[in-house]
């Protein structure tokens, strides 16, 4: 089996901020894949942090921008087998928990969560980077 890396910022998203791929998908063979998404920040079009203090707000377009961009590559949350989330106040996990629940149905995927003294803007309480595995997905 050959495996094929592409690597992707989907349209459906805002650019990177910084030298990065917000995707990278190893296909596996067929449409089979393994998508690795960077890890997501509450960003809008204009690199503005969306919903400063609120973290469900922050969490609800993290997990928006997780779907838009597995759905560029055939994908869904269901097909997410790993989730690592870095928060900056574990005060707040509740609140995210909250809205994650509602993103995923089902066997829910692996995870670590971790508190980091910050992120890479100030106001961001919030970033989280997935794994999935893609079956018969159209590929980008």
């Amino acid at each position: 089996m050959t495996l094929q890396k592409t690597f992707d910022n989907p349209a459906a998203v805002p650019p990177p901020a910084g030298s990065f791929s917000h995707v990278v998908r190893l296909g596996l063979g067929g449409d089979d894949a393994l998508l690795f998404v960077s890890g997501q920040v509450a960003l809008d079009a204009d690199g503005r942090v969306v919903g400063p203090a609120d973290m469900r707000a922050q969490a609800r377009h993290v997990m928006e921008s997780l779907a838009a961009i597995l759905a560029a590559h055939g994908g869904t949350l269901a097909d997410v087998v790993n989730i690592r989330s870095f928060v900056t106040d574990m005060g707040l996990l509740a609140e995210y928990a909250e809205v994650r629940r509602g993103y995923f149905s089902g066997p829910p995927p692996s995870s670590t969560t971790v508190e980091v003294s910050r992120l890479f803007r100030d106001s961001a309480l919030l970033e989280v980077e997935i794994t999935a595995a893609v079956t018969g997905g159209q590929g980008a």
